[in-house]
C-alpha cells in the first residue's frame, strides 16, 4: 500500500518525528536602520573644512549646521529601530516620541542654517530646508502614529508584560555580549538560537498578556540564573579554554533551550484551550437562542 511520504523537513511530518532544527535567521527581519540612515551621518561631513574658513559669524553657522544635521541622522536612525520593532510585534504601541518627523525637522533646519549668508539672503536657504524635508520624509516615511492590535487589550496588563521583557532583553543583550569574549562562534550561534526561543515566548505573552503569571519564572528568574551563567563561563574560558567547562554550559544552553520551547508551546495550548472554550460556550448561547449549527458546516458534530 502506498504511504505517503513525510520527514521532520517535510510541511506535514509524521507523528514521532523531530522538529527540525531552528535555522539561526528564523523569525528575523532585514533592520532598516542602515544603509541610507548611516550615509546621513557621512553627508554633513564637508560643512567641517568649510566652517574653519569662515568668517566668525560663518564659522558658527556652519558647525551649528553641522550639529543639527547629524542630530537628525541620530534621530532617524532610532526611528527607523522603533518602527522595526513596532512590526515586528502584533500588538504594539505607537512610538512614544515620533523620531523620524523630529529628524525631516532637523534636516531641515539644519539645511536652512548651512545655507544661509549674507549674500544668499532667505530665500535660498528656506528653499533647502522645503526641499530636505520633503526628501527625507521621502527616503524614510513617518512614523507608526497609531497603535497596533490594541482592541479590547487591558493596557495595565501589557505595560506589566513590557516591563518585564524589557528586562529580560537586558539579560539576552548582556549574554550576547559576554559569549562573544569568549571568541567561540558555534557558542555564539548557540546563544543566538536560544535568544530566539526566548524571544517567541515574548511574542506569545505579548499577544495574551493573561501568559505572563505562568511565563515570570521563565523570563525572571531562569534568564537571569542564564545570564550570570554565562558570564562566569565567559570568564573563564576565556582564561583556560577548559572543553568541560565549554561541554557543561553548551548543554545547560541546550536544556534551557528546550524548556523555554516546551513553555512557549504549552501556553499556546492553552490559548487554544481557551479558544475552544470560547466557542462552546458561543455554541450553546446560540443553541439556546433557537439557532442550530449547520450540519455541513465543519466540527458541527463535535
Amino acid at each position: 500500500m502506498a504511504q505517503r511520504y513525510g520527514g521532520k523537513f517535510s510541511p506535514d511530518p509524521r507523528p514521532g518525528d523531530a522538529p527540525a532544527p531552528r535555522h539561526p535567521f528564523h523569525d528575523k527581519r532585514a533592520s532598516r536602520a542602515g544603509g541610507r540612515a548611516n550615509v546621513m551621518f557621512f553627508a554633513p561631513l564637508p560643512l567641517v573644512p568649510r566652517a574653519f574658513f569662515s568668517d566668525p559669524t560663518g564659522l558658527a553657522l556652519t558647525l551649528t549646521a553641522f550639529g543639527v544635521l547629524i542630530l537628525a541622522a541620530w534621530l532617524t536612525r532610532e526611528g527607523l529601530k522603533a518602527e522595526d520593532a513596532w512590526a515586528a510585534r502584533k500588538i504594539a504601541r505607537r512610538p512614544a516620541i515620533p523620531r523620524k518627523i523630529f529628524g525631516s525637522a532637523l534636516t531641515g533646519a539644519g539645511l536652512f542654517l548651512a545655507g544661509m549668508s549674507p549674500e544668499a539672503g532667505f530665500l535660498p536657504p528656506a528653499i533647502l530646508a522645503v526641499l530636505g524635508i520633503v526628501l527625507h520624509s521621502a527616503a524614510f516615511g513617518t512614523d507608526p502614529m497609531k497603535d497596533k492590535g490594541m482592541e479590547g487589550v487591558d493596557t495595565f496588563q501589557q505595560d506589566r508584560v513590557a516591563r518585564v521583557i524589557v528586562e529580560a532583553e537586558k539579560h539576552l543583550k548582556t549574554m550576547a555580549d559576554a559569549i562573544r569574549r569568549a571568541g567561540d562562534r558555534p557558542l555564539e550561534a548557540h546563544v543566538e538560537r536560544f535568544q530566539s526561543t526566548v524571544r517567541e515566548m515574548f511574542r506569545t505573552v505579548e499577544d495574551d498578556p493573561r501568559d505572563l503569571t505562568a511565563a515570570r519564572k521563565y523570563l525572571v528568574v531562569y534568564l537571569l540564573g542564564a545570564r550570570d551563567a554565562t558570564v562566569k563561563f565567559a570568564e573563564l574560558y576565556g582564561r583556560t579554554r577548559d572543553a568541560k567547562a565549554r561541554a557543561d554550559y553548551e548543554t545547560l544552553l541546550s536544556d534551557l533551550e528546550q524548556n523555554f520551547s516546551a513553555r512557549t508551546r504549552a501556553l499556546l495550548l492553552d490559548d487554544r484551550a481557551d479558544l475552544e472554550v470560547e466557542i462552546e460556550v458561543l455554541r450553546d448561547r446560540l443553541q439556546r437562542e433557537g439557532v442550530r449549527p449547520d450540519p455541513a458546516a465543519p466540527n458541527s458534530g463535535d
